[in-house]
């Protein structure tokens, strides 16, 4: 008999019969999926922060530098210094109600907006074998501990969807890289699929329109210029053959284009580096300081890279880059926040695990653009 993907629990069990008596439990089978992004420290106390960095910091994807080097660097130098200067930048932003980092806060939202969604009809009638959970690369809760509550629901079958658009090693791999771990561990793996980047998506372009078309249409002005500010990577990255620096160009230039504007008026740049090495250029900070001494007066920044506002866009955007600006003459400056888990940012996710399980879930789906107008209904928070 044909065991199609979208056989019911009751249809495999009328077709492989029923288990002997001293068989061990088996779990209805159900499909996971899991959302993983970067990650976050427990708290902003030094130690917590000298955890979060020092796990962040040893990973070989993020930092190239020959090992022994760096471990000179890091526990000589960064691990004494930095934790108490991240821990102050945190503090900034700290969700002080849940005691937990925007970041944190989001990504859980946005799983479980995603179920709810999936609950709603976006995968069809057998949606209700879909279950969404998240976990974080670096810090709690960890990947592993989301794959583990996968299976102990009965998920044989797990869709990664990493919750970077654009693709880097330092990123999208590195939360395969702890998948995999995970896996190492289990003797009943579950069969396993990671979500592509979605930089070029037509939803993800669309959204990030609608996103800044929302935010212009709230503002008392027109800003002068509007920058697309990535998270950089070392220039050596790209050399090597990392897709990165290609994906960022293509989604800046797909928004620009379907924004209208010109190249002059939405320009693309690398933030977040640090070290002496060269990193992707133009840089964000030397930028938005060369727009103000221009005389540039009014500036909007978006950061498509991030699927969920954090210490980069939050503090690193909106705090310190703005301080440049004004510093610098400038008089308006606005962040446009990311998608979030925001009914547009529902949309994309949606979009991305609703082809990738393809040929894992069966049944008729709601039209995409029905849900769109459901989800619309939902505020966000």
């Amino acid at each position: 008999m044909n065991m199609s993907p979208a056989f019911t629990s009751a249809e495999r069990m009328a077709a492989t019969g029923p288990l002997p008596q001293d068989h061990p439990p088996v779990k209805t089978r159900k499909v996971g999926v899991l959302l993983s992004n970067l990650g976050t420290p427990d708290a902003t106390d030094y130690w917590s922060m000298r955890r979060y960095l020092s796990e962040f910091l040893s990973d070989r994807r993020v930092i190239e530098t020959p090992r022994a080097i760096w471990w000179l660097i890091l526990n000589l130098v960064i691990l004494t210094i930095r934790p108490g200067r991240k821990g102050k930048d945190y503090d900034t932003i700290w969700n002080r109600e849940l005691n937990e980092s925007p970041l944190k806060t989001i990504t859980r939202g946005q799983a479980e907006k995603l179920q709810a969604a999936i609950a709603d009809g976006l995968l069809g009638p057998d949606g209700n074998r879909v279950v969404v959970d998240w976990g974080m690369r670096y810090g709690n809760p960890s990947i592993k501990s989301a794959v583990e509550r996968l299976s102990a629901a009965g998920c044989d079958r797990i869709l990664l969807v990493p919750l970077y658009p654009q693709y880097a090693a330092a990123t999208s791999a590195t939360a395969c890289d702890k998948l995999f771990d995970a896996l190492m561990t289990m003797r009943w793996q579950p069969s396993v699929r990671v979500a592509p980047p979605y930089h070029d998506d037509p939803v993800y372009i669309e959204e990030l329109a609608r996103s800044v078309t929302d935010h212009l249409a709230r503002l008392d002005h027109e800003p002068e210029v509007i920058l697309a500010s990535f998270h950089g990577v070392p220039k050596q990255y790209l050399l090597k053959g990392d897709p990165y620096h290609c994906q960022c160009v293509k989604t800046g230039r797909l928004l620009r284009e379907r924004l209208g504007f010109s190249p002059e008026k939405f320009m693309i740049t690398f933030q977040s580096r640090f070290g002496p090495t060269e990193w992707l250029r133009p840089y964000t900070d030397e930028t938005i300081k060369g727009l103000a001494a221009k005389g540039v007066k009014s500036l909007a920044v978006i950061t498509p890279g991030f699927s969920a506002d954090c210490l980069e866009t939050i503090e690193e955007i909106g705090g310190e880059n703005a301080e440049y600006f004004h510093g610098g003459g400038g008089t308006q400056f606005s962040r446009i926040e990311c998608l979030n888990d925001s009914p547009g940012g529902i949309r994309v996710l949606g979009a991305v695990v609703r082809r990738e399980l393809m040929g894992w879930i069966g049944g008729e789906a709601a039209p995409l653009g029905e849900q769109a107008a459901a989800r619309e209904t939902v505020p966000a928070e």
